[in-house]
């Protein structure tokens, strides 16, 4: 039989011919060394050119298309192609790997930079987005990602004179990018004027800001910061593809094949034209360029490497060459000597020499070459072309012999037959022409038997035959030279073939896999001498196997290094080379070949390495030599733990069920019960599928897990103690060295770990996001600070661990096949292994990957348990054949037979190992496995008296071994725990039922013990008193599934799964009658109550059989149900029997008989049943979840007071419910333990203990009942019902309004005003006279013969000189952002500053200057704000803002940390809370920031906000959270309030666990909205709720209700660090005793309250701190306010309107005060040097616009209702007011005679009033036809015509008072205005944008010099115009600050301040204007 292992001989890469030139760039740099690295394909290469020798980089596996070298110049950075992209850092002298970055990108990495420093590396992808992302590689941990650009990306780099500064390049743009914590912000490079709009193509960084680029057209284009400064005209002819900046200046490459040198101010030095040497060529195009000293390298487009000397620069050195563009097939070897011929698309030929690597001929063809051959005398060489010619070249010079063309398809294979006389031509018309060579290649026969292309040829050795492949699979033979097809096969046995390149017939099926028929094989070539063959395949693999190979599916050994399609491999002449090409990588492969003698001296070189090990992958094939599988690890093998419902996948599942059962849940449901149970003792121990799960911790207990469990047991005292933070099976289990804490890894879609304290019980840290399915291994590394995990993934992915932080550090798939055991190196905690199913690896880390080699073994086995020995390279594994493997490194040594049947565990010891095996022995060996000094037998005869119950079978299969305390721990497969004394005697501890599902419980009606019976075919009857112990056991021949005691106890009957079921003795277990009525299963048995008569037994064939007792005889039989029967209940006279069954029906049976009784469900509950183990009846309906779909409730019973029904489902959850359960969904208590379905669930006679089987997990678990009132709050009380009751505890439209809003983004705003029509930038508008005639307007004044034009604006008040204004510096803010957020104004300094936000403004106010300085790096509205309290980071402030969605770009909501006093950022937190963040926290040491989201998630994240580092977050809570703040002593707890919520946070290395509070402990209380959270000392925790009480936390269990704290909402608490003193604020009326403001002391028992003296019917007060003697209230009407503790005086500090928006804005005529008029009906008299409102007046309606009369002595108002009002100034008293219309006005003037008003309103119209004929105001005229509403208004100077701009888009002009209309251009043209505020008219269309398509600009205003125009818009900017501005698009000047949608902007008289009214933001800015200088 053949050999089935992979060959022997191996393949080592020897060189690679060519570069990757195309589709590549700055791909080619000097190292340090002075060697060349460059890649090709998948290859990175480091090329010495003076000793002519490669190095070979292989650790990727697709097509590198990037390179960077770090600063230093040993390492080089790569990235490739792929669906999963990672980027390589390696050393260029070892070529090893030193970090790998993966997991970001997708598609792939299209450049790669390192810093100055070299610490950092910048990556961008070749996704959509072309993503950025910033790492620290040693590390290969992301620092920073964000978007790149709409559009491809072709270069970045860091600014290397700036730290943390980098700009990127690419299609139309460049962009400049700051990094500042984990915050990519771009800021796009301004072409402005200098230079067009272009593709930038490469970049250079100088220093001062200055950025060098290359552009598409040649320029070089200089930028100054991110302004274009200037350009450097036609540095190259086209294209600059290349820059690179070295000490003496920069060097450039274009494709215009020159490069160019520059000195360092870019003054050109000189320009090297590489098609004008010698080797040049036309077309040359370069593509990298590296300038080290005085050499030179240039990359080309097609694959050549030049190297310059710069004194002799005329003569650049060709140094390596390739194939350029096109595919590359035709490879030909010399018959004698050491040459390759290879032929391209690129039509060219080239002969290469294998010994001196280097290329010696080349030629040109007319057409693109697709297959060559050389003749047997090596004089000629044929060439098949493309367009299906072939041409004979003379191989000496290359001169053409014949070129024929007789095909017009390709020719795909030729080849010289062995005696030289014919040329066989195989072409794509699917036929060979047979040509004779010596009568000049004439044609003599053609072989036509193919129906597809010819893929393939060989000749006989006799030249007599001809084989061929063609595309359909076939293989046809022909007789030469003819060409007749031979049909008779016989013939053909004898035929020898000449040479074997076919990839069809018998000898080469073994390069097939076993069962695919995919067509991927291009080329094979066998080697006859030594009987290999070489394959080339699609996927860019070589494989090595061994010819003949007959069986499909044959082991291989596979080489790495071509990225795509090799298309042709073919032996030298003497087989000590193999030669592949690649199809579109060009490159030429020359393999060394090292045959198997060389092999086994080369075992010393450590194999080169990869990252998918170059030894052959397994292929499925079944081998021979491979042993049976041991049916118990089969059995493992085929485990999936795969589920249906995931426990994570709950709570969606809940929402989605909530919606259907609104209407229900408002209905008063049953109150959970008043008692509790607690996990008291579990029967059970993992060890069916699980292995070295058993230890013994420090203090000697014993930790293991079962179920869902981790289990501490005290062998001492008999007793357990539980840590329950898992929710799903446990199925690993390490300890860490010090024996203090466990790992633990469990089944989930997200499987988590948690590391956790065997003393307190309290997980330390819990690490998720990485395994799928669940976690199968774990292992500690030596230091305790590491952990491995291998996930149950199809790749198993090993995962390493820094735990306590949380963090991965590396990850890596790890095999195809499970793994079963993980170790991590003791000594090099950077090594592990994993050992599995058919294979051994060995791994090491590299940055954030792992780099793993298969150990060598010859064949392979199934590895079950390893560990190292006592030095680092020393490894024994135990294999599934009871072998021990002693392995060196990573080759094994020898084996030792150590067991019968595998080694399932083994332990290392100080001096010798213990190995445990499935033949049950335990075995004792030296250090070196010589020697086995002693071994232990598990058996019945040694189990000692003390134990605790019986073995079931001796010599149980062992699966967990440990050593400790002079014993030796053992846990079986069987479930028990034995300790086995070193002198022999075996206690067993704890056991459990088998693998096999567990169903049977029974309670004894008056001891404490239970009976099960399960899958695993016994029967057992436990102690449930102290002594907890298995009492006996006996075998069945059946599994069962349901066993119930007689009333007197003595008899037990137990039910099994083949329909037959047994009564034995109580105590002896011994038969007393059995019977075998049914087929199916016995589902179901029970003893009739009192003397026991009848026992009824149901079948899963939905039959009841009523048996006597007594006589033994079946006396009825319940007929009439549908399905099979679930549950039984016997009614307490024993003449009624309830029946359950699977279709979810309810049935009464009468006894004995069993005749079928309806009961109407009023009666059910009346009857009086013995026993209620029953899921359905109106009694019970409650207990069925909202989600009954998904999950079944399996079991239930009524404990024997009737108070408390106990059930089990299939989710795991044991519930109790407060009984009868009516009504639907009632509350309940539910415990998690069990992992899948609890099976039965049933109390004990006296209700003492309730017990629990589960399924799948195979647990008793015994639970203690805590009646009610005996209370201690236990960690592991249970957890509260399902859905939340809806009552919140009361309405309040602030917490309705804070809940719904949703913040817009600016960038995304929409207009404010109802528009309609064309926008005035898209109206094609009619010539004006002037135009036609050629006169070109708004240049002012027109130089003509006619009178001059008028001013477009009378210029007022401004003096002699006018002077533009160049800039607006923003100089006050009046307004507080309080409705809507809270707890945003603090303390900075002593209490000498305030600090607070509105808009998107952070705003510091000093209280005795009264002076406001600002932070503007916002881009949107500030939702929340905080100061960090610890001493060691004064003033820092941390803001949160709206955003989009959370793709990190720079719309992305994020948090800005800064300093309060300088305004420096001192970090930027992009995140991932789509919507915004609207809570945010420091903790107690300041450096972590907790953060909470506005997004559907309500994501709750905590940073490290110094570094920018993410490190944990987590869903929050389906409804809004308002905040969430630390522990004010803790980095690691924090609270979340929020809509029907209160969470008490706990931060574990990287994950956050929460508890919902728990309310249950207090009569009546509920849980309801809660809005504000402080803290009291020992861990108490205060609540303010929706309803004004505040709740008293301690841990997470409500204590006390402090109620009516205030009389409304409690919107604020505030805890004052140094007293604890607490702050409350809320929402009620000022009265005697209360206020909204009150002072606590630390227990919130005794208050003091302050009034507000703010004149408010009620007051809200949304934020409060506290500082010396002094507290600080911020109030839902935008004060803030200083409130003394002393004297309760009231100081306010700031005023602001309370509701917007802010319609109406009039500024002084002379004086610089203004007014605003807002809806929330006030207006207000704000005075700027005093940087404070003068007065307010409350008109009871909302206004919309104001305006005062040209004196100043008084003012008009416009209200929403229609209404307009005149005041007068000085006594603030109504002068005249009248309604004449029904809606808004929209705008109201004076006009400058003062003799008019204008009003125009939304009813499209502006009405006139005479104001001379007094203050009745009659109406004296009307403006019609206006075609929509009236949005501004400006009289002319002379008061005879108004303007008017209006929701069309259009502007009108009217006279004045007539109201007639204006069209004639010339004649409007010639007005001169008083004002200017139209946003509309030819004069102004330069204010319109672009990107106005949805908004609009909605407001502006001509300064009084009428130089300058001020707009504002729906996007919330300010901009600064020159006026007018006729063209499009005008240049300006914007100004960021107020939120979206401004609504009015005014300049002050004599220009000196500009003031803009918000929208949204409800605050006014006044920004000063900075005018031009003389």
């Amino acid at each position: 039989m053949a050999d089935r292992t992979a060959p022997n001989c191996h393949l080592r890469l020897e060189w690679v011919y060519g570069y990757r030139g195309h589709q590549c760039r700055n791909n080619l740099y000097y190292t340090a060394a002075k060697e060349i690295v460059y890649f090709v394909a998948g290859v990175g290469v480091v090329y010495n050119t003076r000793e002519h020798k490669q190095k070979f980089y292989l650790g990727h596996n697709d097509d590198i298309i990037s390179l960077a070298l770090h600063p230093e110049r040993v390492l080089v950075a790569t990235g490739q192609v792929g669906k999963e992209p990672y980027i390589c850092v390696w050393d260029s002298y070892t070529v090893q790997t030193v970090s790998i970055l993966k997991d970001v990108h997708t598609h792939g990495i299209a450049c790669l930079a390192f810093d100055l420093e070299g610490q950092c590396l910048v990556s961008v992808g070749l996704d959509s987005k072309n993503t950025i992302c910033v790492w620290d590689w040693r590390r290969g941990k992301v620092l920073a990602a964000a978007p790149g650009h709409t559009d491809r990306i072709f270069d970045i780099s860091w600014d290397l004179y700036q730290p943390s500064k980098l700009v990127s390049c690419g299609v139309k743009h460049i962009k400049f990018w700051s990094l500042c914590g984990n915050a990519l912000t771009p800021k796009r490079g301004v072409f402005g004027k200098t230079g067009d709009l272009q593709t930038i193509l490469c970049l250079a960084c100088a220093k001062d800001e200055v950025t060098y680029s290359g552009a598409l057209n040649g320029d070089i284009y200089v930028w100054k910061g991110i302004n274009l400064m200037r350009t450097v005209q036609g540095a190259h002819g086209s294209g600059i593809f290349s820059m690179n900046a070295c000490e003496e200046g920069f060097a450039t490459g274009g494709r215009d094949g020159c490069v160019r040198l520059w000195d360092l101010n870019f003054k050109p030095i000189t320009v090297i034209d590489l098609r004008e040497t010698d080797q040049g060529y036309k077309g040359l195009s370069v593509r990298s360029v590296c300038w080290r000293g005085d050499h030179i390298l240039v990359g080309t487009q097609d694959s050549e490497i030049f190297e310059v000397v710069v004194h002799d620069r005329n003569k650049p050195f060709l140094i390596m060459q390739g194939h350029c563009e096109g595919e590359l097939w035709a490879l030909a070897l010399h018959p004698t000597k050491p040459l390759a011929m290879t032929g391209s698309d690129d039509r060219s030929v080239r002969i290469w020499s294998l010994i001196d690597h280097a290329l010696i001929a080349r030629c040109n063809m007319e057409e693109p070459i697709r297959c060559a051959a050389v003749s047997t005398d090596g004089i000629h060489l044929a060439l098949g072309m493309k367009d299906g010619s072939f041409t004979v070249l003379r191989v000496r010079d290359m001169t053409e012999v014949v070129h024929i063309k007789d095909r017009k398809e390709a020719i795909h294979e030729l080849k010289y037959s062995p005696d030289g006389a014919h040329l066989a031509v195989g072409s794509n018309d699917n036929s060979v022409d047979i040509y004779g060579v010596v009568q000049r290649y004439k044609k003599v026969g053609e072989c036509i038997g193919s129906s597809s292309f010819i893929t393939h040829m060989d000749w006989s050795t006799d030249s007599k035959y001809l084989q061929t492949n063609d595309g359909s699979g076939r293989r046809l033979f022909y007789r030469m030279p003819s060409g007749k097809e031979v049909t008779n096969r016989e013939e053909l046995k004898l035929v020898q073939w000449a040479s074997w390149t076919c990839v069809l017939g018998p000898e080469v099926n073994g390069i097939w896999p076993k069962y695919s028929d995919i067509n991927d094989i291009n080329s094979v070539d066998a080697n006859y001498n030594n009987q290999v063959l070489v394959t080339a395949d699609d996927y860019g693999l070589v494989k090595l196997l061994r010819y003949p190979c007959v069986k499909k599916g044959a082991k291989f050994k596979k080489y790495l290094g071509h990225s795509a399609h090799i298309t042709n491999a073919r032996w030298s002449h003497d087989y000590q080379w193999v030669i592949t090409i690649g199809g579109a990588d060009h490159s030429v492969f020359q393999w060394k070949f090292v045959p198997e003698r060389k092999s086994k001296e080369a075992l010393h070189i450590a194999p080169q390495e990869t990252l998918a090990d170059s030894n052959s992958e397994e292929s499925d094939s079944d081998q021979s030599d491979v042993p049976e599988m041991d049916s118990e690890i089969e059995q493992e093998t085929q485990l999936t733990y795969r589920r249906q419902v995931y426990k994570e996948d709950l709570p969606q599942l809940k929402e989605q069920c909530k919606e259907k059962h609104r209407a229900t849940a408002m209905k008063k449901r049953e109150r959970a019960p008043g008692s509790g149970v607690k996990l008291h003792f579990i029967h059970g121990y993992r060890g069916y599928d699980c292995r070295s799960n058993l230890f013994y911790t420090q203090t000697g207990e014993i930790v293991y897990h079962v179920a869902a469990v981790g289990v501490v047991y005290n062998r001492q005292q008999n007793t357990q103690r539980f840590y329950m933070g898992h929710d799903d099976d446990i199925l690993c289990l390490a300890i860490h060295p010090l024996k203090d804490f466990v790992a633990t890894g469990q089944v989930g879609r997200d499987s988590s770990i948690h590391i956790w304290d065997t003393e307190t019980l309290k997980p330390m840290s819990v690490l998720k996001g990485f395994h799928q399915l669940g976690v199968c291994a774990l292992d500690f590394s030596a230091d305790g600070k590491r952990l491995a995990s291998v996930g149950l993934d199809d790749n198993h992915t090993i995962v390493l661990w820094d735990w306590r932080k949380g963090e991965k550090l590396s990850a890596m798939r790890g095999s195809k096949d499970k793994i079963f055991v993980v170790k991590i190196n003791p000594y090099l905690p950077d090594k592990l292994i994993t050992a599995g199913v058919k294979h051994m690896k060995f791994w090491h880390k590299a940055g954030g990957g792992l780099i793993g080699r298969k150990g060598n073994m010859g064949k392979t086995e199934t590895m079950m348990c390893a560990v190292y020995g006592w030095s680092e390279e020393m490894v024994f594994s135990g294999t599934c054949t009871g072998d021990i493997c002693i392995w060196r490194d990573m080759f094994l040594m020898k084996t030792v037979k150590a067991h019968d049947g595998p080694v399932f565990s083994m332990h290392a010891l100080e001096k010798g190992f213990v190995t445990g095996g499935k033949d049950g022995i335990v075995a004792l060996w030296d250090d070196t496995f010589e020697r086995c000094l002693k071994t232990y037998a598990i058996k019945r005869a040694v189990l000692a008296p003390g134990s605790k119950g019986l073995l079931l079978e001796d010599n149980p299969s062992i699966r967990a071994i440990s050593l400790g305390h002079g014993h030796i721990l053992v846990g079986t497969k069987n479930g028990e725990i034995l300790e086995v004394d070193k002198s022999g005697p075996i206690t067993l501890l704890v056991q459990g039922h088998m693998e096999g599902e567990v169903w049977g419980l029974a309670t004894h009606p008056h001891l404490p013990l239970c009976a099960t019976v399960s899958d695993d075919k016994t029967l057992r009857i436990w102690d449930l008193s102290p002594s907890h112990c298995m009492l006996a056991v006996r075998k069945l021949r059946k599994g069962g599934r349901c066993c119930c005691f007689s009333p007197d106890g003595k008899a037990l009957a137990v039910g099994l799964n083949d329909g037959s079921f047994l009564i034995v003795n109580a105590d002896t277990l011994e038969d007393l009658v059995s019977f075998h009525h049914r087929k199916d299963i016995i589902s179901d048995i029970r003893f009739s109550p009192g003397a026991g008569k009848y026992l009824a037994v149901a079948s899963g064939d939905s039959f009841v059989d009523i048996y006597n007792v007594m006589s033994s005889k079946r006396v009825g039989v319940c007929k009439g149900c549908l399905n099979y029967i679930t549950h039984l209940d016997w009614d307490k006279r024993g003449k009624l029997l309830q029946v359950n069954t699977g279709a979810k029906e309810q049935f009464f049976f009468e006894a004995p008989r069993g005749k079928r009784q309806t009961i109407p469900a009023t009666e059910v509950e009346k009857i009086d049943w013995s026993t209620w183990t029953c899921v359905l009846g109106t009694s019970v309906e409650g207990i069925w979840p909202v989600i009954s779909e998904v999950t079944e409730v399996t079991a239930a019973c009524l404990s024997n007071d009737r108070k408390v029904l106990a059930t089990g489902d299939d989710l795991g959850y044991v519930k109790l419910f407060r009984y009868p359960v009516k009504g639907k969904y009632a509350k309940f208590k539910r415990y998690v333990a069990h992992s899948t379905h609890v099976t039965n669930v049933r109390w004990t006679h006296d209700d003492s203990l309730l017990v629990s089987v589960g399924g799948g997990d195979t647990c008793l678990m015994i639970w203690a009942h805590e009646p009610e009132g005996h209370r201690e709050f236990k960690q592991c009380d249970s957890e509260e019902s399902d859905i939340e009751s809806e009552d919140d505890g009361g309405y309040d439209s602030d917490v309705t309004r804070e809940n719904e809003i949703n913040y817009t983004i600016k960038a995304l705003s929409t207009n404010m005003r109802p528009m309609t029509g064309v926008k005035p930038h898209l109206q094609l508008k009619e010539p004006s006279v002037d135009e036609r005639q050629g006169v070109v307007r708004g240049s002012r004044p027109p130089v003509s013969r006619a009178l001059p034009q008028p001013e477009k604006l009378q210029t007022n008040n401004v003096g002699k000189k006018k002077r533009p204004i160049e800039d607006l510096v923003l100089e006050l803010v009046f307004g507080y952002r309080g409705n809507d957020c809270r707890n945003n104004v603090h303390y900075l300094n002593e209490g000498s500053d305030i600090i607070y936000h509105t808009a998107s403004v952070g705003i510091v106010l000093n209280l005795t200057t009264s002076c406001q300085s600002f932070y503007v790096e916002h881009s949107d509205d500030i939702l929340c704000l905080t100061i960090n309290q610890h001493p060691k980071f004064p003033n820092v402030v941390a803001t949160g803002q709206v955003g989009d969605t959370g793709d990190m770009s720079a719309t992305s909501p994020s948090i800005h940390v800064w300093d309060a006093m300088t305004k420096q950022t001192l970090s930027v937190l992009r995140c991932f809370h789509s919507g915004g963040v609207c809570s945010v926290s420091f903790s107690a040491t300041g450096k972590l920031l907790l953060s909470v989201g506005l997004d559907p998630e309500h994501t709750v994240t905590i940073w490290k906000w110094q570094e920018g580092a993410k490190v944990a977050s987590r869903i929050g809570h389906t409804q809004r959270i308002f905040v969430a703040e630390f522990r004010p002593d803790s980095d690691t707890h924090f609270v979340s309030v929020g809509i029907k919520h209160v969470r008490f946070w706990t931060l574990a290395g990287r994950a956050l666990l929460s508890k919902k509070g728990v309310l249950s402990s207090i009569e009546d209380a509920r849980m309801q909205t809660m809005l504000s959270v402080a803290f009291g000392a020992n861990n108490l925790t205060f609540t303010g709720t929706i309803s004004g009480d505040v709740c008293v936390w301690k841990e997470h269990i409500l204590v006390r209700i402090v109620a009516k704290a205030h009389t409304g909402p409690v919107f604020t608490m505030y805890t004052t660090l140094r007293d604890g003193l607490i702050v409350t604020g809320g929402k009620e009326r000022p009265s005697k005793e209360g206020g909204a403001l009150k002072l606590w002391d630390q227990e919130l028992k005794r208050c003091r309250a302050f009034r507000l003296e703010t004149g408010q019917i009620i007051d809200c007060v949304r934020s409060v701190c506290r500082g010396k003697g002094k507290i600080l209230v911020g109030t839902r009407n935008a004060e803030i306010i200083e409130v003394g503790e002393k004297n309760a005086a009231c100081n306010i500090l700031v005023n602001g309107h309370m509701d917007g928006p802010i319609w109406g804005l009039g500024t002084h005529p002379s004086r610089d005060v203004f007014l605003s008029a807002a809806e929330d009906g006030t207006v207000r008299l704000w005075d700027i040097p005093e940087k404070k409102m003068l007065n307010k007046v409350n008109l009871g309606h909302p206004a919309c616009t104001i305006s005062y009369s040209p004196e100043g002595d008084m003012v008009a108002i416009g209200m929403k209702n229609g209404e307009f009002i005149i005041l007068l100034v000085a006594s603030l008293k109504i002068w005249g007011k009248k309604r004449d219309r029904r809606s808004a006005i929209q705008d109201i003037r004076f006009s400058p005679s003062s003799r008019y008003l204008a009003v125009g309103s939304t009813e499209c119209a502006v009405d006139f009033y005479d104001l001379t004929l007094g203050p009745q105001l009659n109406r004296i005229n009307c403006c019609r036809d206006i075609p929509s509403f009236v949005m501004q208004m400006d009289f002319s100077a002379d008061s005879t015509y108004v303007q008017i701009s209006t929701g069309a888009y259009k502007r009108l002009v009217y006279e004045v008072p007539s109201g007639k209309q204006v069209t004639e251009q010339t004649h409007i043209d010639r007005i001169t205005w008083a004002t200017w505020t139209s946003v509309l008219g030819d004069e102004v269309i330069g204010i319109w944008s672009r990107n106005t398509d949805k908004a609009d600009v909605t407001c502006a205003c001509v300064s009084h010099s009428g130089l300058n125009i001020v707009t504002g818009d729906d996007f919330g900017m300010v901009k600064l115009f020159d006026f007018p501005c006729p063209e499009k698009f005008a240049k300006h000047k914007r100004f960021l600050g107020h939120s979206a949608h401004l609504t009015n902007v005014r300049f002050t008289n004599g220009d000196r301040f500009v003031v803009s009214a918000g929208g949204d933001d409800r605050s006014l800015f006044v920004w000063r204007c900075v005018h031009a200088p003389h």
